[in-house]
């Protein structure tokens, strides 16, 4: 496709030739050649000599008077001297001459065609007459343009990614394997509809992709358009709405009017809930510029011919604040759900975000898999990309699992601050608070084994403790939830056994415990006392799309009860970890020792250490 020349080049052209022909014009004269008045001419002619009015003297024995136009050049053989101007005929200038005085029978009058272009009637005549028609197509070219900007207003902003672009397919997607055969129909369906149309089959006309961020709901839907190989339409749900009302629904139509002429092709509407929310729901009732958007969006995807190859896929992590026509059969009549991936779905991402990675022999992804559940598929190609720019950092070829399990670190609590200066007291109060989260953790058999203990900074946070699960875990137990709660509240009970007080490093853990002992008693059943059943129910205000406020459908005394059951359980998990701690004090304080030396133990050092003998416990009060 050719581009359109910009306007304003042209008109940048029309200033840079108007100012050459002013410079040539003014300038560029021939030099050498004095001018003056015919009378000068005329007596330089007679007399050889002429005094012109600004004092300067001419001299020369004129044989030739030269007439080009309107320009009278006196020549002394092939000099010229002196340059007058007359307007009139070479008859008329012949008697001019002669009746002031010159002698044709000494001078020759020779008459020459005027030579090259005179800038004189570019500069009076034509310059300004271009200026002028270059003003008038300016301003009416300006008016069109804002006139277009106006009428264009309402049409669809949706990229197009056409079939010939290189594409994303299914071997770029991993993780994901059921999601992927679900839109392998549409797949089929966009290459070949008529081996469903002889059935009588109908290709849902919308499919939802449901999941947490970085799942990868819009790859996969790059994915099914490179293996169908048609057009692609994308847009956010959010590029719909403006401040006018109509706009959103001007756009909707124009996007669906491209996809009917692009067709077979696929719409992709990212983030959906941006327009798709629940009508006349939200802080103030309805919204008019979001729900005429939607109306839109329902009327097109019930309203276009069966026929037209055009399937609109989209892409949500809030399905449950999607009004209810949007998700009936005949529009998204189908959800796909993408969930994060498990260890084989992770190895398997890591794999594909490493193809073009020199990877050393060391770096087992694999191993990397295992360190890392609950990540999402952008989590872990964010790993693999920080894996290799801190290999580049340290001057290496090849990416090893070193700086592979260090990205897994900076992914999840962010880079290390080595520089952060803390006093020897404040380091060894973190080095007893992570030695204690990570000794109660190995002590009790329902939590999850420690792999890496460290005080280095990173993040906000000062030290950390990481745990590792065997295997990917998606039902918990109560006495993993107990395990849970006594590991993070051991950081808390070590500073008060060692040092007889308490810090503020403790916060973030006393805060994760009390969310999940409540819970334990309010969403899962989990207490002994008030039994299986859930306490409050939330409320959602689809417009916000979050949970503003919690409704109370039980008692005062209940309330009370609640708290006293959240209390029993935090004071438990507090004790358990406080009296695993004094069983075990000697080994605490080797723990903390080795960390106040080295700052990180990890893996099989970690283990050796947990399995070395200690020494006789130092006496209460030592630190204090």
């Amino acid at each position: 496709m050719g581009s359109k020349f910009p306007s304003k080049w042209i008109i940048w052209i029309v200033v840079i030739v108007a100012a050459g022909a002013i410079f040539f014009a003014l300038f560029m004269r021939s030099p050498g050649v004095a001018t003056g008045s015919l009378d000068d001419l005329v007596t330089l002619t007679t007399t050889g000599s002429v005094q012109l009015a600004d004092d300067t003297l001419i001299e020369g024995n004129i044989d030739r008077i030269v007439q080009q136009g309107q320009t009278l050049t006196a020549m002394a053989g092939d000099t010229s001297v002196l340059k007058s101007g007359f307007y009139g005929s070479t008859h008329e200038l012949e008697e001019n001459l002669e009746g002031r005085g010159v002698d044709w029978s000494k001078v020759k009058l020779d008459y020459q065609p005027p030579s090259g272009f005179d800038w004189s009637i570019l500069l009076t005549t034509l310059l300004p007459l271009l200026f002028f028609i270059g003003l008038i197509w300016f301003i009416f070219s300006r008016a069109r343009g804002a006139g277009n900007q106006a009428l264009s207003f309402g049409r669809s902003k949706a990229r197009l990614f056409p079939s010939t672009q290189p594409t994303v397919t299914f071997d770029d997607v991993a993780g994901i394997d059921e999601p992927t055969q679900e839109l392998q129909e549409v797949v089929e369906f966009l290459k070949t509809p008529e081996k469903f149309s002889a059935l009588g089959a109908r290709i849902p006309r919308g499919v939802l992709l449901v999941g947490a961020p970085g799942t990868g709901k819009t790859l996969l839907s790059r994915a099914v358009a490179g293996e169908a190989g048609v057009p692609f339409f994308s847009i956010s749900g959010s590029e719909f709405v403006e401040m006018f009302v109509g706009v959103g629904a001007s756009r909707v139509r124009d996007l669906f009017e491209q996809a009917k002429r692009n067709s077979p092709c696929i719409v992709f509407i990212d983030e959906i809930d941006a327009v798709g929310r629940h009508r006349g729901a939200g802080i103030g009732g309805g919204h008019d510029e979001r729900e005429q958007t939607l109306n839109q969006i329902l009327v097109e995807m019930d309203g276009f011919d069966s026929s037209t190859n055009v399937i609109v896929l989209s892409a949500t992590n809030r399905p449950d604040i999607l009004d209810p026509a949007l998700l009936r059969p005949g529009r998204f009549d189908r959800q796909v759900v993408l969930d994060r991936p498990d260890i084989k779905g992770r190895k398997a991402i890591l794999e594909v975000h490493s193809k073009d990675k020199p990877l050393d022999e060391s770096a087992s992804l694999e191993t990397v898999a295992k360190q890392t559940p609950g990540f999402s598929g952008a989590d872990l190609a964010n790993l693999v990309n920080e894996a290799a720019i801190l290999t580049a950092r340290r001057g290496k070829k090849t990416i090893g699992l070193l700086e592979l399990e260090e990205s897994i670190d900076r992914v999840i609590a962010g880079p290390e601050r080595r520089s952060r200066i803390i006093n020897p007291k404040e380091k060894e109060i973190t080095a007893h608070h992570e030695a204690g989260h990570a000794l109660v953790a190995k002590m009790l058999p329902n939590a999850d084994p420690v792999h890496k203990v460290s005080i280095i900074a990173r993040g906000t946070m000062g030290g950390y403790t990481r745990l590792l699960p065997t295997e990917d875990r998606y039902l918990w137990t109560r006495s993993q939830f107990n395990a849970m709660l006594a590991t993070m509240l051991a950081g808390h009970a070590s500073e008060d056994m060692i040092f007889g007080e308490m810090t503020t490093g403790s916060e973030s853990d006393i805060e994760q415990a009390t969310k999940i002992a409540r819970g334990m008693v309010m969403e899962y059943g989990m207490s002994e006392k008030l039994g299986p059943r859930t306490f409050g129910r939330r409320e959602e205000l689809v417009f916000l799309g979050r949970e503003v406020s919690e409704q109370k459908d039980y008692s005062e005394k209940t309330a009370e009860e609640i708290d006293k059951e959240v209390q029993k359980l935090i004071q438990h998990a507090y004790i358990v970890a406080k009296e695993i701690l004094t069983q075990n004090r000697a080994k605490l304080v080797q723990l903390a020792e080795a960390l106040i030396a080295i700052e990180t133990i990890e893996g099989e050092e970690l283990e050796e250490l947990f399995n070395k003998p200690v020494e006789e416990a130092a006496p209460d009060g030592e630190h204090v």
